[in-house]
């Protein structure tokens, strides 16, 4: 069957390189992928959000299935302009995907249904925001309530950091429309993980669990960012902890929406706050993450096609995935000065002798081709992901193989995975 994947970024690499490998895939499309996905999939030069352009390409080609991974598209109701072209997308509608794009129609929703979640309060007035932030106790959590790239949150210890936020947010527009609402909510204390599973509408099939690192630096310090490591499995998330998530957060979401005639098809994810085995959700994701899709790929042995066309088929109910039982860690090299300004075009050298280590995929995320050299082309620019016999053998590897990896100005933190051996 002919596959379209649409998105740029690691976690689309690292679905492309899944996709490729399924005995169903005869042709595999991304628009409009990245240096490193074309070793595995054509790329069409249509960015993400031209969704009526990737909607024409779909029809004049025969895609059979396409396969969505950043978020924009789903905001602007990519499955929807696909269904009225009756082209199959694996992807939740605009709806939906509510619960990521809309932080505050994600907390009602958690307030309807009885999902644990953090206290909070949603403003579309700066004063009230203020005021609000001036007579609760800190720190407090204030996240921009639309799409922010995995930057709109911020974590306030200090009332003068609240209100910069809130200013910077809400008034300054730093982060555009999606800043002009806020949600201000309690401060979650605990171990963060990611839980992401397949849903058909009405069923969850769950991933293995996964660990993100957003802060930019060493020891969770330094601003957020769209992730710079992970690793699969998390820790944190024991037998227990996965059948609280299921009981308590994945299944009410599913039937929730289903029940407010929003049925969720697609990829939802969790972040979990987890504290003494209970976890409460701090926010969802209508995709996969990034970079947890890379070492969750990485260790998933089941026909990631056959999967994604039951889901679109509602026959998800009875399935179950393959794992390899192996650890899997990703470390991200960025850009000097990602989250904030960088810059492009910088040589990257050692790919070669990376990936040429056993147990090892370097998976591109910003990068770009510059004659015969792979050159820098965005924040988050490269994905290294190993697998070992255990946690610590698989994080060992992953910066062996980064290690051989340099350009001008890179950066990447060296304690991705400390948790997860602690």
């Amino acid at each position: 069957m002919k596959i379209l994947l649409v998105g740029s970024g690691g976690r689309e690499h690292a679905l492309a390189w899944k996709l490729a490998q399924s005995p169903r895939t005869a042709k595999l499309y991304c628009a409009p992928g990245n240096a490193g996905i074309a070793s595995c999939a054509e790329c069409i030069p249509i960015k993400a959000e031209d969704i009526a352009g990737l909607r024409d390409f779909a029809g004049r080609e025969g895609v059979d299935l396409t396969v969505v991974g950043p978020e924009a598209p789903l905001a602007e109701g990519i499955a929807g302009l696909f269904g009225k072209a009756g082209l199959r997308t694996y992807a939740p509608s605009r709806e939906a995907a509510q619960l990521e794009t809309s932080k505050a129609f994600a907390k009602a929703f958690c307030r309807r249904h009885g999902i644990p979640s953090a206290d909070s309060e949603t403003f579309d007035d700066a004063e009230k925001a203020y005021a609000f932030a001036r007579s609760g106790k800190l720190p407090i959590v204030i996240k921009a309530d639309g799409l922010a790239a995995g930057k709109g949150v911020v974590i306030c210890k200090e009332l003068r950091e609240a209100e910069d936020t809130i200013r910077g947010m809400m008034l300054d527009r730093r982060f555009g429309g999606a800043g002009r609402r806020v949600v201000i909510e309690e401060f979650l204390e605990g171990e963060e993980a990611s839980f992401i599973a397949i849903c058909d509408g009405r069923n969850v099939l769950p991933l293995a669990s996964s660990q993100d690192h957003k802060a930019a630096y060493d020891g969770d310090t330094g601003p957020n960012t769209g992730g710079m490591g992970a690793v699969s499995p998390a820790r944190i998330v024991t037998a227990d902890v996965e059948r609280t998530v299921m009981d308590e957060v994945l299944l009410p979401v599913v039937q929730g929406m289903a029940d407010e005639g929003m049925p969720f098809v697609g990829t939802l994810y969790a972040g979990l706050m987890i504290k003494d085995g209970r976890p409460r959700v701090l926010e969802f994701n209508a995709r996969f993450g990034d970079p947890e899709t890379q070492p969750l790929l990485m260790r998933l042995k089941s026909d990631l096609v056959e999967i994604f066309e039951l889901a679109v088929e509602g026959k998800l109910g009875g399935h179950k995935l393959e794992w390899d039982a192996r650890p899997t860690a990703c470390v991200v090299m960025a850009s000097g000065g990602y989250p904030g300004s960088y810059e492009k075009g910088k040589v990257i050298k050692g790919l070669a002798d990376a990936g040429a280590l056993e147990d090892v995929v370097v998976f591109h995320a910003g990068t770009a081709r510059a004659g015969d050299d792979f050159v820098t082309n965005g924040g988050r620019v490269l994905g290294v992901t190993a697998m070992g016999a255990d946690m610590r053998a698989a994080i060992d590897r992953a910066y062996q193989a980064a290690a051989k990896i340099s350009w001008d100005g890179v950066h990447y933190r060296k304690d991705i995975g400390a948790k997860a051996v602690r």
